[in-house]
């Protein structure tokens, strides 16, 4: 498929109008095929994190005290919840995290004892920066074009969360308050 197997900037998902592929500093000009690929992951993967992050904002204001976790003892802005985790739990928390990214890493990435000194962080020629082979609900369209559609709307929905955690955090930095305080106040 197109989307799968060329990666030039002419025809990587992603591009809306008004603003169509916007690189408004050049890195993608000066990015060869390999450099450009690893862009992308980083977009793709720090997008992901992002609309989990602030799912889990939202979720876990709204649910404090009345969580069956933790004994419901969890309270405060979202900032402050990792820190109130029982010990032990955030080293379980941690090796899930270690567990998938170390999965993530053998589907796409270049065991690194076969790649030149110069070539850091080598993705696999046959791997598509984010496709990791985990749709457990089958809905990863078989159609090029539908399958563009789909890529250009999580990369867009990760773009905005990823603004949109950046603005929950700062938030919650500057007056200590829960993003869904504000709502009610």
């Amino acid at each position: 498929s197109t989307a799968m197997n060329a990666f030039t900037v002419d025809n990587m998902p992603g591009a809306l109008a008004p603003m169509g592929f916007f690189d408004p500093l050049g890195f993608a000009e000066k990015a060869d095929e390999k450099t450009l690929k690893r862009y992308r992951e980083a977009e793709v993967t720090h997008g992901r994190v992002a609309m989990l992050a602030v799912v889990g904002f939202l979720v876990g204001e709204a649910v404090e005290g009345s969580s069956f976790l933790f004994d419901a003892q969890i309270s405060g802005p979202a900032i402050t919840h990792f820190a109130q985790v029982p010990d032990g739990w955030d080293a379980l928390i941690v090796t899930f995290i270690g567990a998938a990214e170390a999965q993530r890493a053998q589907i796409g990435w270049v065991d690194p004892a076969d790649v030149a000194y110069d070539q850091p962080g080598l993705l696999r020629d046959r791997y598509y920066p984010g496709d990791i082979n985990f749709d457990p609900l089958g809905l990863k369209p078989e159609n090029p074009e539908d399958l563009n559609l789909m890529l250009t709307k999580e990369l867009q929905n990760g773009r905005l969360a990823m603004l949109a955690a950046a603005g929950f955090l700062a938030q919650e930095a500057v007056d200590g308050k829960g993003i869904l305080e504000h709502f009610s106040s």
